[in-house]
């Protein structure tokens, strides 16, 4: 598990990758837990947390280029 620092450095095609593959793990931690497979339920919780880091970074940088192309418009 990753910090959001470590998402930071990243260029945003790869933070995109990440989103990715963690939905795709998610999906394979929840189709193991469906049919009791899965012995660290706690594994989707992580994942979960996974995926809202790198969103609200991917957010974070969204919100940054709308306030520089606002003011390059000023």
């Amino acid at each position: 598990m990753r910090k959001a620092a470590d998402y930071r450095i990243m260029g945003t095609e790869d933070l995109r990758h990440e989103v990715l593959e963690a939905k795709e793990e998610l999906f394979r931690l929840r189709y193991r837990m469906a049919s009791h497979q899965l012995d660290d339920t706690k594994a989707v919780w992580r994942a979960r947390k996974e995926i809202a880091r790198l969103a609200t970074v991917l957010r974070e940088r969204e919100i940054e280029a709308a306030k520089a192309a606002k003011a390059a418009g000023s």
